[in-house]
């Protein structure tokens, strides 16, 4: 082989291997996902609620990029180069900080958008005291989330507020289309607001107060006059010791609890054998942290309704 051959040779192999990097960075629709040549503001969004007030606040005027798929419990989450990639490369970061350790050391390197935590804009309501720790048996919870309750999509109206944080940092992005946003977020908010009228309306008369769900992550539902008792922690991983789930066999008994409510996304078990072991019925009520292969085809509002429709069932409500 000729020198000359020789280098056409490494500049093609060369070439090829760029052709594949580039390829790597590539999404699962195929285009690329370290920017856009749409136009479109790019979004990443941590987990699905973010999503959801991003894509209704957006239209069709951004793409929004998901970082925890369906199916995927949004605590577990673990970036891919992909979504690692869409994360340094957008205009708007959808987060809330300590609740996905993965994305808050992502965003503390090279991000180039503004980053639209949820804790900036929302009064999250603070955790039980020693919440963080209460549940998990033998260490302390790797999840804790600090003082706060990071669930604050629980209560329509906070969702309302984070939507009034979005609007106002696309505003900031693509002042050219502010009307837009800002009429999106007008029938969001309304939308959200007539949910949260049915949870007050739907839960104003229950006969049964007390309500034992398998991790904490309801307790923005209060405000309805319901109380939670949870079998996990404030994450779905922090599992009670032997004796905390008969203490809280003891409560459901003693406030006539009819239902153990498991969720989506994680297991089972704990709350099915708790209602085996008391007689009593199971049922699911969604923490709404990201869909599942059960409910791609729904979204925040449905799912809220169906959460309202389980406790009302459950708790004897008129």
């Amino acid at each position: 082989m000729t020198p000359t051959t020789r280098s056409v040779g490494l500049l093609a192999v060369g070439a090829l291997l760029l052709t594949s990097g580039c390829a790597a960075l590539s999404d699962d629709s195929g285009s690329s996902a370290s920017g856009s040549d749409s136009g479109k503001v790019q979004i990443a969004a941590a987990f699905y609620p973010l999503e959801f007030v991003a894509e209704r606040v957006a239209g069709d005027l951004a793409e929004v990029t998901p970082l925890t798929k369906p199916g995927v419990e949004p605590h577990d989450l673990e970036l891919s180069i992909n979504q690692t990639a869409a994360l340094q490369s957008a205009d708007l970061i959808l987060t809330e900080h300590g609740f996905q350790p993965a994305v808050d050391d992502a965003v503390e390197q090279d991000v180039k958008g503004e980053v639209v935590d949820v804790e900036k804009v929302v009064e999250l309501r603070k955790a039980e005291e020693g919440h963080e720790d209460e549940h998990a048996e033998g260490e302390e919870d790797e999840h804790a989330h600090g003082e706060s309750d990071p669930h604050f999509w629980h209560d329509p109206l906070l969702m309302a507020q984070y939507a009034e944080g979005v609007r106002d940092a696309l505003v900031k992005a693509d002042p050219d289309n502010a009307e837009t946003y800002e009429a999106n977020a007008k029938s969001l908010t309304e939308n959200l607001t007539g949910v949260d009228e049915e949870f007050k309306t739907g839960l104003a008369q229950c006969k049964i107060k007390d309500v034992v769900v398998s991790h904490d992550a309801f307790g923005y539902l209060d405000k309805y006059g319901l109380e939670f008792e949870s079998i996990a922690g404030l994450t779905p991983d922090a599992e009670p010791n032997p004796a905390q789930l008969a203490e809280i066999g003891e409560h459901a008994k003693e406030h006539g609890v009819t239902t153990i409510f498991s969720e989506r996304l994680v297991s089972t078990a704990l709350a099915d054998t708790l209602a085996d072991d008391l007689g009593l019925k199971t049922a699911v009520l969604d923490p709404i942290e990201g869909l599942s292969a059960d409910t791609e085809g729904e979204d925040y509002l449905s799912l809220m309704r169906q959460n309202l429709d389980a406790l009302k069932a459950a708790n004897g409500c008129q």
